[in-house]
This record gives C-alpha cells, sequence and structure tokens, in this order.
C-alpha cells in the first residue's frame, strides 16, 4: 500500500515464520507470515487519528489494517507513532510465536495458537476487550510474560559459542551409554537453526544392525503443542532413531528432511504419528515402495522373526523436560491409509501380526 512504512521485519530462526510491523499514518498493524509470504494472523498495535465508533476488519488481511473502534483502543484520539527504533521480536524457542516489545515493555503478543481463520487474532497493549483485529493484553499479560522471559533467554543461550556443543555431547554421551559406541558422524542440517547431527552405533555382538540416531532435535522444543494441552513438557523433546542392516549412509539420508521438519512444517511429532514422505531423490534407494514413516515410542511389538528388541534410551532429561526417542518405521501407502481410517495402534497390530520388523533392512 502506498504511503506504507515497515518498521520491522523479522524471520524466525526457523525460517518458518515472518512478522512484519507495518506503519500507514492512520495505523500501525503486525502481521505473522508462513513461509510462503502467505499472511496468517493480523494484529492491529494502534489508531494514530481519532478512533471510529465502529469499523471493518476486512481490510487487515489485505495489509491495510483498519481504525480500531473508540470502545476497544486505549486511545480514542489516537496516539503518538511508535518509536521504529525502539521495536524489537522475541521469537518463542519453538519458532511458531512471537512477542513484539518497544521501551514500555511488551506491546504484543501473536502466540502459536493463534489462527486469523478462528477468529484468534494476537493479543495487544493498546487494545480493550476482544475485536477481530486484536484482544486486550492486559488480561493475559502476566500468564504469558514468563514465555517471553523464558524465549529470551533462550536465545540468549543458544548464541553463547559452547551452546549447542553442550547438546551435541549431552545427546552423543547419552546414546554411548544406552546404546553403544559411536560410528559415523553427519550434519544434516542447512546452516540455521535446528541445528541437527546424525549419529551412527554400528552392529555389535549383542546387536546385528545398525542404530541411526538424530542428535539435537532435542535442543528445541517443537511448535504448535500448547494448541492441544496445558503441559507440553511431557512431549516437547524429542529425537529420532532408525534401526537399519542396509548401508548406513544411504539409509542416513532420511534426516536430511524429517529431523527439520517440526520447525520448518510448524509442527510436532509423537507417538503413533505418521509422516508423508518427502519426495526427495536421495532417499530412493531406501525408500522403496514406502510412501510414509509411522513414528513409534515402543518398537517392541514389531520385532520381527528374529526377535530383536530395541535399545532403552530413556532417561535423558534436557532443559528439565523429558527427551523420547521416536523409531521411524517405513509404511506403505496403504498402511498410510489404514492408520489414517483407524489409528496408529491398530496399524501396529496389523504389522505385527504380518511379522513385519520395526528393522529396516
Amino acid at each position: 500500500m502506498a504511503g506504507t512504512r515497515v518498521l520491522l521485519d523479522q524471520f524466525s530462526p526457523y525460517r518458518s515464520r515472518r512478522v512484519i510491523v507495518e506503519h500507514d499514518s492512520r495505523t500501525t498493524a503486525a502481521y505473522l507470515l508462513d513461509a510462503r509470504g502467505a499472511i496468517r494472523v493480523p494484529v492491529w498495535l494502534a489508531n494514530h487519528e481519532m478512533a471510529p465508533e465502529t469499523s471493518a476488519p476486512e481490510g487487515l488481511y489485505r495489509g491495510q489494517a483498519p481504525l480500531m473502534p473508540a470502545a476497544q483502543t486505549k486511545h480514542p484520539q489516537g496516539r503518538a507513532p511508535f518509536d521504529e527504533s525502539a521495536l524489537r521480536a522475541v521469537w518463542f524457542e519453538e519458532g511458531d510465536g512471537v512477542a513484539l516489545l518497544d521501551d514500555d515493555g511488551l506491546l504484543a503478543i501473536i502466540p502459536g495458537w493463534a489462527e486469523a481463520d478462528s477468529g484468534l487474532p494476537g493479543y495487544a497493549r493498546e487494545a480493550i476487550g476482544r475485536t477481530p483485529y486484536a484482544w486486550a493484553l492486559d488480561p493475559v499479560a502476566a500468564q504469558l510474560w514468563p514465555r517471553v522471559v523464558h524465549a529470551e533467554a533462550y536465545w540468549d543461550w543458544r548464541s553463547a559459542p559452547n551452546a549447542w556443543r553442550s547438546v551435541q555431547r549431552t545427546v552423543f554421551n547419552h546414546l554411548t551409554r544406552t546404546v553403544g559406541p559411536a560410528g559415523h558422524y553427519w550434519d544434516v542440517s542447512d546452516g540455521h537453526a535446528p541445528l541437527i547431527r546424525v549419529s551412527e552405533r554400528p552392529p555389535t555382538e549383542e546387536r546385528p544392525y545398525t542404530v541411526l540416531s538424530t542428535v539435537g532435535m532435542c535442543g528445541q522444543r517443537m511448535p504448535t503443542l500448547d494448541r492441544y494441552m496445558a503441559d507440553t513438557s511431557a512431549y516437547a523433546r524429542i529425537e529420532l532413531a532408525l534401526a537399519t542392516t542396509t548401508q548406513a549412509h544411504v539409509a542416513a539420508r532420511i534426516f536430511r528432511w524429517i529431523g527439520a521438519f517440526p520447525w520448518r512444517a510448524v509442527t510436532w511429532f509423537g507417538a503413533g504419528h505418521t509422516v508423508k514422505w518427502l519426495d526427495n531423490r536421495e532417499d530412493t534407494a531406501m525408500r522403496g515402495s514406502s510412501a510414509a514413516v509411522l513414528l513409534v515410542a515402543d518398537p517392541a511389538p514389531l520385532a520381527g522373526p528374529s526377535g530383536e528388541l530395541p535399545p532403552d534410551t530413556s532417561g535423558l532429561t534436557f532443559h528439565g523436560d523429558p527427551v523420547t526417542w521416536l523409531w521411524i518405521v517405513p509404511i506403505t501407502r496403504p498402511e498410510h491409509l489404514f492408520a489414517k481410517e483407524h489409528d496408529s495402534a491398530t496399524l501396529i497390530g496389523k504389522l505385527a501380526a504380518e511379522g513385519r520388523s520395526w528393522i529396516l533392512g
């Protein structure tokens, strides 16, 4: 829009979300965009001229914020524009929400559960009550402020020189204790958060298969969990593992896309979830006829003809949260559809009855 000035424009550390704050002389608004640039959540921040008695929200979705009605703004006469140099964004650890701050403190919060299509905009300091443009921040500020403090502390910690190394060392040492000695070690990141490695644990006399595990997924909480539960700590941190008798360097390629998937796609992985296989040429050799993967916390029911049981990787915590290892079991398209039609537990029972092993190869 002509005359609009961008006051802040920032991607999340995972580059799956982007926040833009715009000022057009009448109003200031923030927009949370997805990776494709589509507006997910628009949030009114302030009027800068006399407020009308009523207003229509349609323009907010076209990048033109309407004036907030007089009864629902703290400054019905309009307030001075925000100081661009004082504006800053603090992304939540999960990367799906963001707080906006200025010299007066919290200006707005767009949490991960905000969805414009569901009538859940973000929270704004200037707002009174609830409108399609913004909900009042004051009633929830005390509840949400700890999230902002935690987020700022988390990213400060991540920027420290040895922070990432401490994540690697913690997970790596846990795998050595619970699975066995390490072999090859691969970087499957693309240079920005989340940073993820893959550790190979070669076969031993007691174990005739290789275990491949991510190292670093647990270093950040997964997105969107707080849409579904109040206490996310039991589910927020995971690592992925794959047992295989095939060539380790070939099988490890799956982690190049699935390791970062929760933060790129802004979703979460849990026991029993199925994930459609990304159409990736380099995975063809190991993919075979598989169309998706099943994530299993306890693959013991799929022990297979030789009866191999998975290593017990329990016991690791990170930043106070337990870390769950989810084992990757490739499944075909009919099996994927079966899981969607029924549920994953029923699919596991079906695979077990068919003698399916949790070990690839």
